[in-house]
């Protein structure tokens, strides 16, 4: 496959053998050598993670297809110490794909886009930083629009258009 962009979310709310949440976030992009990394930013917790995040967003180019890509993430959250349990839990790293320079994939395990990216204003906000031009294939918006929108207030729903 032709090398294709990836942008990533990243983010920790528990200390590893990096440091803070903030220096695991680091470490993990330094890990997947990405091209580009937002601010690391300080966000609450959804749900029962308790402990609020760091969290980021990259730009990561690739010749892998979605899954294998996705594959590759998980690995890399298990080695930096990550073990199973419930969802929305603290963790000491979680890896999103958010979108992928040839569209929308859905298969097994994996939607891109995101299914939640676009009312996340704790991914919207590093990825409006990093690829504010980036188009939604779903809605066609910018990544800036859509940070926009969330903040107005009116976030988009992919299954009608926007208005």
């Amino acid at each position: 496959m032709a090398v294709t962009s990836y942008a990533i979310a990243l983010g920790s709310n528990r200390r590893s053998r990096w440091g803070s949440p903030a220096e695991t976030v680091r470490a993990a992009a330094d890990a997947l050598g990405v091209e580009r990394l937002s601010r690391i930013r300080r966000t609450e917790a959804l749900g029962p993670a308790g402990r609020g995040f760091a969290n980021a967003a990259a730009l990561l180019a690739s010749r892998l297809e979605p899954p294998a890509l996705l594959a590759m993430l998980k690995a890399l959250e298990r080695d930096f110490g990550r073990r199973p349990g419930r969802r929305w839990g603290p963790r000491v790293l979680d890896l999103d794909i958010l979108l992928w320079s040839e569209g929308a994939w859905a298969g097994a395990g994996l939607v891109v886009p995101h299914p939640a990216f676009r009312v996340r204003g704790f991914v919207l906000e590093p990825l409006a930083e990093i690829a504010a031009g980036w188009r939604d294939p779903l809605t066609g918006l910018t990544m800036r629009q859509l940070r926009h929108r969330l903040g107005a207030g009116r976030p988009v729903d992919p299954r009608r258009p926007p208005s």
